[in-house]
């Protein structure tokens, strides 16, 4: 493996939630990570936001890592659920809550209301 696979995988595993995304959870960088971010901060899901654009290699690593070309990526108990479609999806579906119940994640009990 080379240093940057082995810092995404040691940040996959060593939180519960996390997710690679354009700017920080604070300050989203564009639209796509900001609707993420909404929808995680929305559950109150408590997870590590890491900002790719801090380094091409990073950027660049972590759609080889997951082999998925876009940015925002989530990634829940150290598996690749999706980026934003996906998880807007499964949100909106009530499946993320079921996901983030089944892997013993804490959040708030909410249902999208769009």
């Amino acid at each position: 493996m080379n240093p940057v696979n082995d810092m995404i995988d040691s940040e996959v595993k060593g939180s519960d939630v996390v997710l690679f995304m354009k700017g920080s959870p604070a300050f989203p960088q564009c639209g796509f990570s900001g609707q993420v971010v909404q929808i995680l901060d929305y559950l109150g899901v408590p997870y590590k936001g890491i900002n790719v654009l801090e380094s091409m290699e990073l950027r660049e690593g972590i759609k080889s890592y997951s082999n998925w070309p876009t940015i925002p990526q989530l990634y829940v108990k150290g598996e690749f659920v999706g980026g934003c479609d996906i998880v807007r999806e499964m949100f909106q579906a009530g499946e993320l809550q079921g996901l983030l119940t089944d892997r013993g994640i804490e959040f708030e009990r909410k249902t999208a209301t769009a």
